[in-house]
């Protein structure tokens, strides 16, 4: 009797761009892709809300258009800001997913990597919970590292880069406080099947 051939582990790992061991909220700021668009960049962020205060839930509200923007003083600044990022990752390094990977989300905004231009268009987004300049937590390097293998399992992934890399003099993060060898340390180990390309501070 013919049998079905069961999935590959990472087909099994996510469904329509959804990664399956994230914690899932959907947002409504998305859109989709050119037509051709290659997913070959992640884009490492930076946010925490307000900002220097942490697990406040408040990065999933503004990702899901229910921030109260009366809540503190600081949110009157970016009062109506519609955005989002496909991850967020804790500092307990819980990650969250607000956008399928096959969706462009809205992260990167006026930015340049690689010679292209409109980096959200082809680049999946990552913010840490954080504030620029200041140091990550180890869980959220550890899961950092196991969503960047995941993805690249999935797409075809070859850079990763800084928000101020690919808009540099308009956005810090995430800034001198993360640590570019790690992450590199990590993602070259002896189980690694994909060459990365990171900012040079990596290399």
């Amino acid at each position: 009797m013919a049998t079905t051939p069961e999935p590959s582990d990472h087909q099994a790992a996510w469904q329509a761009g959804w990664w399956q061991s994230a914690q899932q909220l959907p947002s409504p700021n998305f859109g989709p892709r050119p037509p051709g668009a290659e997913i070959d960049l992640v884009v490492i962020h930076s946010i925490s809300l307000p900002p220097g205060q942490y697990g406040t839930g408040a990065v999933q509200q503004l990702f899901t258009n229910q921030l109260d923007w009366d809540a503190h003083p600081y949110y009157q600044s970016i009062r109506g800001l519609e955005v989002s990022s496909h991850f967020f990752i804790t500092r307990q390094g819980v990650i969250w997913q607000f956008v399928s990977c096959d969706d462009r989300a809205w992260h990167a905004g006026v930015s340049q990597w690689r010679g292209r231009d409109r980096c959200n268009d082809d680049s999946i987004g990552i913010e840490l919970e954080g504030l620029e300049g200041l140091h990550f937590d180890a869980p959220q390097y550890r899961a950092l590292q196991q969503l960047c293998e995941a993805i690249a399992a999935q797409y075809p992934v070859h850079y990763i880069a800084g928000h101020e890399h690919i808009a540099p003099g308009r956005k810090q993060d995430p800034g001198p406080g993360f640590d570019w060898h790690r992450l590199q340390r990590q993602l070259g180990g002896a189980a690694s099947t994909r060459a990365w390309e990171l900012p040079s501070p990596a290399v």
